[in-house]
């Protein structure tokens, strides 16, 4: 073989090995919220703590999806990305053979580590494998996979529970996971970073977790304990004072997890938030109208139909993101959000409208706006995150927008399953039918994503003038991939990205 039909088949084998392994971990982490019901039907746990299959594995992701790429950049990103695709495996094996719900949440959390693992270092070696043209259009097919993935999720979860059993989408995946082993024994390359410095911020990682986990314990317990007992301030002391020591470590170590002093951009922070806001609001969605779309009370939808009647939350998103980069060139980033905000803010105000007697339908035209504007705010926002910095502080402006996707998702679908599941018991308790409760809990957690968009609609305020994308077909697959993950665009300092791509 020449060395050009080496390099040829490396690279084909490099991008093969990421976009399969990006679609499975992307598709796996939005068909959880359709399997809950199985789940609880089959181990006996409640859909209530079960969220924490949901939350858990967002809340080891935002402590680990820069982590890993340090690690990959300092030990070798094959090796790295190597070990992310096997405990994503063992984590799969373990919930197929989970007899517990705690089992699933234990699989589910091993699972955030390893999904955000395979993100943030398949990206690098994808990176690194190409140059120039070639390296625009690997990335921008990553991208595209990413988002399929996201949007085939529910879609695929709901068929595979129907004809195999819950446990069915993590065996499949397990087997697809081990097949882009082998592939990447085969093809890929080790690489490094020779210039970074060999230092790695573990006290940051275990900080941000240490943040996360009693602010969502106290979140999901207030409930049952009380938001002014001492066991949920204690949780929430114990998490701002974290939150104090997690500063103190940032500004003292070599390479921070979070350089503080990109907080001082204002394009930035404002991004940020937006897509903290954007990615919770749509997890917390998807969330609720997984569980309402199921019970016997409502709708009671099976899985399948559970997963079509998403499409228009998943699907739609993906389909409008492609047009939004020349629309946001046109008439401006922060335009572009505000509008994107807007839109879901009507689309969740129209939710919260909603009454026991609603069929599927009542609820086609809110997740169509939804939708819309969820695709219209998330590529904006996360252009501007990069746009706004120096070249040289790029990846770090990146690792900050892609933690924040994954504490908004934490946090946001935290917060909407413990209003779901106390307005519920409230309403029962006061006398009120199995399905006026499910809507009244409905409503409510729909009423504070309402505000949490509207927060959004407020950031375009915040953010300030910034370069725009072009427009190009990578923006466009930047942009539908930005609900999972930050790519570069052409508005990102360094990167030209070509018309055609």
């Amino acid at each position: 073989m020449s060395d050009a039909a080496e390099v040829g088949t490396r690279t084909g084998g490099v991008l093969a090995a990421t976009c399969i392994s990006t679609l499975v971990v992307n598709a796996n982490t939005s068909a959880v919220s359709i399997l809950l019901p199985a789940i609880s039907a089959d181990t006996g746990t409640s859909v209530t703590t079960l969220q924490w299959a949901v939350t858990g594995y967002s809340l080891v992701g935002a402590a680990v999806i820069v982590t890993s790429g340090s690690l990959g950049d300092v030990f070798g990103r094959r090796k790295v990305f190597q070990l992310g695709l096997l405990l994503f495996v063992l984590s799969c094996i373990l919930i197929a053979l989970a007899g517990s719900g705690g089992m699933v949440i234990a699989g589910r959390v091993i699972q955030g580590a390893a999904g955000a693992t395979i993100l943030a270092c398949g990206l690098s070696l994808l990176s690194v494998a190409n140059t120039g043209d070639a390296q625009v259009r690997a990335v921008s097919l990553w991208g595209a996979a990413a988002a399929v993935g996201a949007a085939a999720g529910p879609l695929v979860g709901g068929l595979l529970v129907d004809a195999t059993g819950w446990q069915g989408l993590f065996w499949i995946d397990a087997g697809i996971a081990a097949l882009c082993m082998v592939l990447t024994a085969l093809t890929v390359r080790e690489s490094r970073d020779p210039n970074r410095p060999k230092t790695i911020d573990y006290a940051g990682t275990v900080l941000i977790a240490l943040v996360l986990t009693p602010l969502i314990l106290g979140v999901t317990q207030s409930g049952e304990w009380g938001w002014l007992s001492l066991a949920t301030l204690g949780c929430f002391a114990v998490s701002v004072g974290a939150g104090y020591a997690f500063i103190a470590v940032e500004r003292r170590v070599a390479v921070p997890l979070v350089d503080l002093a990109l907080l001082r951009n204002r394009v930035l922070v404002g991004s940020t938030i937006a897509i903290l806001i954007g990615a919770g609001t749509i997890n917390a969605l998807m969330y609720l109208l997984s569980l309402y779309f199921q019970d016997p009370a409502t709708l009671g939808l099976s899985p399948l139909e559970a997963g079509l009647a998403t499409l228009p939350a998943t699907v739609g998103l993906v389909l409008v993101a492609p047009l939004v980069p020349r629309l946001a060139a046109k008439f401006g980033g922060r335009q572009t959000i505000g509008l994107g905000f807007a839109l879901t803010t009507g689309g969740f105000v129209i939710v919260a409208l909603v009454n026991a007697s609603w069929t599927y339908t009542a609820f086609l035209l809110p997740l169509i706006a939804i939708a819309v504007g969820m695709g219209l705010s998330n590529g904006p926002a996360s252009a501007g995150a990069t746009a706004a910095v120096p070249e040289n502080q790029v990846g770090g402006a990146s690792g900050i927008s892609n933690m924040a996707r994954y504490v908004g998702a934490a946090v946001a679908t935290a917060l909407a399953a413990t209003i779901y599941g106390n307005v519920i018991s409230a309403q029962t308790d006061d006398g009120a039918l199995p399905d006026a409760a499910l809507a009244s809990g409905l409503s409510v957690a729909s009423w504070v994503m309402a505000v949490f968009s509207f927060l959004g609609v407020l950031m375009a305020f915040v953010i300030a003038r910034h370069r725009a994308a072009k427009g190009t077909l990578a923006d466009a697959a930047a942009a539908a991939a930005a609900q999972s993950f930050t790519l570069p665009t052409s508005a990102t300092p360094g990167q030209d990205a070509p018309e055609n791509v």
